[in-house]
């Protein structure tokens, strides 16, 4: 039974130490909302094909802080790996994508949500942490009302979840910070899932648009499994008139996130970044010293 719990520690250990933030937040100060599990750190599976870190069994839901690398924006982004609602991607759709933008200057948070099969609480997950993140952003010299999220598929889902559902009161407040808004400014959705769970593969229906949905940059490819969810959520955004960017490639599949040698994974990393600038860095919006 040691020699297990051993190699548990070395596990997460191994898990952690791949992420170069600079400090970790605990979203739930006390109990959990809608969790029955003791708060414990995550389990890593075992399972590392494709070079992927894989978290699961998450119970105390926390943020994953990357600063800065040179001059700040004064922008943030939190960051939504996937992994099915099953696990978590934690470093190729986590940490990595939490580097290469604090690289381009914003202020990056991963988000450690509850895994496995655990949709609704997840989203408390994420409303908490653009709460936490809001309240406490002089801590960080952010401007709060420049604060988005991304994700990736499963995790754009819950990004797009939070997009459309952030005037719903889906748990109890727990705390000052539960009377922020929970409305992200923007929201990037790479190769996202489960957005055409409706009739007929339609929009699924608890993404309610509304006139208060934040500007959306969709991307994904026509050989994903997945990809008529963002040909969905693109079109429902057209259709209410509301700003949406959509690129999609030939090629590419799922779950490629950032690195290198797939031709989608090359490509939309500069595109975000084009579109960040010129909606949320743009020409009234200078870059903010440090």
């Amino acid at each position: 039974m040691k020699t297990c719990l051993t190699c548990i520690f070395l596990l997460i250990f191994s898990a952690m130490s791949k992420a170069q933030g600079t400090d970790t937040l605990y979203l739930w100060p006390d109990k959990v909302p809608g969790e029955t599990e003791a708060k414990h750190p995550p389990v890593q599976t075992a399972n590392t094909s494709g070079n992927v870190t894989r978290l699961t069994d998450v119970t105390d839901p926390a943020l994953v802080v990357f600063e800065p690398k040179g001059p700040a924006n004064g922008a943030g982004i939190i960051v939504c790996p996937g992994g099915g609602y099953s696990i978590l991607a934690i470093d190729k759709e986590g940490y990595e994508v939490a580097e290469w933008l604090s690289q381009l200057g914003f202020t990056a948070f991963v988000l450690q949500y509850r895994v496995p099969d655990k949709r609704e609480p997840a989203l408390y997950d994420l409303q908490r942490a653009i709460r936490m993140v809001r309240g406490k952003a002089s801590d960080w010299k952010l401007d709060p009302k420049r604060l988005g999220v991304i994700g990736f598929s499963a995790g754009a889902s819950l990004a797009a979840r939070a997009s459309t559902r952030f005037g719903e009161r889906t748990y109890t407040p727990v705390n000052g910070l539960d009377s922020l808004s929970a409305r992200p400014d923007f929201a990037l959705l790479i190769y996202p899932a489960y957005l055409d769970e409706g009739e007929d593969r339609s929009l699924t229906p608890e993404l309610s648009l509304s006139k208060e949905t934040p500007p959306q940059f969709l991307f994904g490819t026509t050989d994903d499994r997945y990809g008529n969810s963002v040909l969905v959520m693109a079109a429902a955004l057209r259709d209410e008139k509301l700003p949406v960017t959509l690129h999609l490639l030939a090629e590419g599949g799922h779950g490629y996130g950032l690195r290198k040698g797939n031709p989608a994974a090359e490509t939309w990393p500069d595109l975000a970044e084009k579109w960040l600038r010129q909606l949320i860095l743009g020409p009234d919006r200078p870059l903010l010293p440090r």
